[in-house]
């Protein structure tokens, strides 16, 4: 059996991903396939750490249009992301992977508060560990969340599950010619103005020289193919090696 390329990950999933067809909430098929995803990877050995959107509730970005206050909107999706993290934490124990939610905003009776430390001893247990409540601060996105997550506990990897197998110079789902990256610089992602993930995000990611891996999670097994080493999706490395 093949062995696994990374020892640490740094899961990151779109709280929209968990509605499935749904037009907003949790689909419980979706959930439960995302959860065996994880198993997957998790029974290889691998230490693994989710970072989970919240835009299947709530999403900060909708709250200016609805009249509630720019801040107030974005600890509303962080909130959001706790009820998703809890959801995913109850049907991966469900299936024997023992876990832990940590968050940035503290809230003792639901979840751990997030402690550095104490998230990598976890994750050296065994144990999967979810990050909810992003960063913990208004104006700040989940993408920068994984990102700084990843940095903090040392992941060898971020992989960020979407509904699209890749990065394109254009979304594909509107143009069929859209042409897809195989690799792909940090700064060419900036000067292209990709909607990879947020400026802060790449930026970060850029000053670690963390690399990222943009994937479909939908498609059953990717999670697992990219952990033992396939090239699935498109990576996002400090330079491209060979030219697409």
């Amino acid at each position: 059996m093949s062995l696994p390329v990374y020892k640490r990950i740094l899961l990151k999933v779109s709280g929209e991903a968990l509605m499935g067809n749904r037009s907003y909430g949790i689909d419980p098929i979706v959930l439960n396939e995302f959860a065996d995803e994880i198993k997957e990877v998790h029974d290889l050995g691998v230490q693994i750490g989710i970072v989970i959107g919240g835009g299947n509730i709530y999403r900060g970005v909708d709250a200016v249009a609805e009249g509630i206050d720019k801040v107030v909107g974005d600890q509303m999706g962080m909130l959001a992301t706790v009820i998703n993290a809890l959801a995913l934490q109850s049907v991966l124990e469900k299936k024997g992977v023992m876990t832990r939610v940590q968050t940035a905003i503290a809230m003792e009776q639901i979840a751990e508060p997030f402690i550095r430390r104490r998230a990598i001893r976890h994750l050296e247990k065994g144990r999967v560990v979810i990050f909810a409540a992003g960063t913990g601060n208004p104006y700040f996105t989940t993408d920068t969340a994984a990102v700084l997550r990843a940095i903090e506990i040392g992941a060898d990897i971020i992989l960020k599950g979407t509904r699209v197998d890749g990065i394109y110079d254009s979304d594909p789902e509107k143009n069929p010619n859209a042409v897809k990256f195989v690799q792909i610089s940090y700064l060419d992602i900036l000067k292209l103005n990709l909607k990879v993930m947020d400026l802060t995000a790449i930026t970060l990611s850029r000053e670690n020289n963390i690399p990222i891996i943009v994937f479909n999670m939908t498609v059953p097994g990717n999670l697992k193919r990219i952990v033992l080493g396939e090239n699935i999706g498109s990576k996002v490395v400090y330079k491209v090696e060979v030219s697409q």
